[in-house]
């Protein structure tokens, strides 16, 4: 779309989501350019439902859509995303949505959300309630192979003791935007990992928020995010511990090249009613150009007393001393930096659902010619 009509464009996504754009001075939005979306979001979509072809296995059944359109507005408001733009965007956007209610342990399930050479913007509602006990490994697959964009708002209810493995794969299109809002609500003895892996979108957003609303429960954040080109990937993540004894494990991790751009925050909230939590956040990134920037901010807001809380950041290069073992043992500079390349984006990618093998990760994030 043309320069020009960006003023136009802003002004109807400022309409859909009732408040205007978030800028720079905005703390949340201060390192992020939505021109890319007005770019590509001047329409709704006019393709299918994309979810209307789905099956289901056992286990896993429909919730009736006033029922399925309370509890999604219960776990939001629980994980205070309610206000969040890109959320607030989602419901202007008039979605398709898709709620599901899992008994049990079920067998895998993966989704595909291909906005393929479609317009316009593309919202997406998804609603997961896991009943106590139950247990669902879930893989959600983005992609786009034009100028469009697609948001997603999940929203995730784990009762007692449930678990749930979900993962999200989204290779893109260097003119095809992303907003993805995940808010999940975890009871006592509930389980998630959840593993992201995004790369070659024009701007892509992600926005996990995890609350543990009694604690006593775990959360496994793993995430990677590569940048190249122009291209910006922006996470900000937020755990918070309403209650004792919750353990948090979070990794994230980015490959910056050219004048790619990725931003990541990490937020994590210890009240005092939170006890004996045990949270770990680490960053790591990896920088292949001058060109490319990184902006990690973590941050924690600690008030209980008895906790064990750490987070570290790193941004680097490939190791040189890894890089002449490798030659020294007969293996050319750039397959060295590719072997070492491809060993750092494994450690997420791994825990990937395993309904992700199939579409070969590594190959498609990295832009590997298979």
């Amino acid at each position: 779309m043309p320069a020009l009509a960006l003023p136009k464009t802003a002004a109807w996504l400022a309409e859909l989501a009732g408040e205007p754009l978030p800028g720079r001075r905005q703390e949340d939005w201060r390192f992020t350019d939505l021109a890319p979306l007005q770019a590509v979001a001047a329409e709704l979509w006019s393709g299918p439902d994309p979810f209307s072809q789905f099956s289901l296995p056992g286990g896993i059944s429909r919730i009736a859509p006033a029922q399925a359109q309370l509890l999604l507005d219960q776990g939001l408001q629980a994980t205070g995303s309610s206000a969040s733009w890109p959320v607030r965007l989602n419901r202007g956007a008039s979605p398709h949505f898709l709620a599901l209610r899992v008994s049990g342990s079920v067998e895998p399930l993966q989704l595909t959300f291909d906005a393929a050479a479609g317009q316009g913007l593309l919202a997406l509602q998804l609603l997961l309630v896991l009943e106590p006990g139950a247990s669902l490994e879930l893989l959600l697959h983005h992609g786009s192979r034009a100028a469009n964009a697609t948001s997603l708002v999940t929203v995730a209810q784990l009762g007692q003791g449930a678990k749930l493995n979900l993962g999200v794969l989204a290779p893109g299109d260097a003119r095809a935007c992303l907003l993805s809002h995940l808010a999940i609500s975890q009871a006592p003895a509930s389980e998630l990992q959840l593993t992201t892996a995004v790369g070659g979108w024009a701007l892509s957003r992600f926005e996990p928020r995890i609350c543990q609303s009694e604690g006593a429960a775990l959360t496994r954040l793993r995430a990677l995010q590569l940048v190249a080109g122009q291209e910006l990937a922006d996470t900000h993540s937020q755990v918070q511990f309403n209650g004792p004894d919750g353990q948090l494990d979070q990794l994230h991790k980015v490959v910056a090249d050219g004048a790619g751009r990725s931003v990541f925050n990490g937020a994590v909230w210890v009240p005092r009613s939170a006890q004996r939590t045990n949270a770990a956040q680490l960053s790591r990134s990896l920088l292949l150009s001058d060109r490319a920037r990184v902006d990690t901010k973590p941050e924690l807001e600690i008030v209980a007393d008895d906790v064990k809380c750490a987070h570290g950041a790193t941004v680097s290069r490939l190791q040189q001393n890894e890089l002449f073992y490798l030659q020294s043992r007969g293996i050319a500079a750039d397959q060295a930096s590719r072997l070492l390349l491809r060993g750092y984006c494994d450690e997420v990618l791994r825990e990937l659902p395993a309904a992700a093998a199939s579409a070969h990760p590594l190959q498609l994030l990295l832009r590997e010619r298979p």
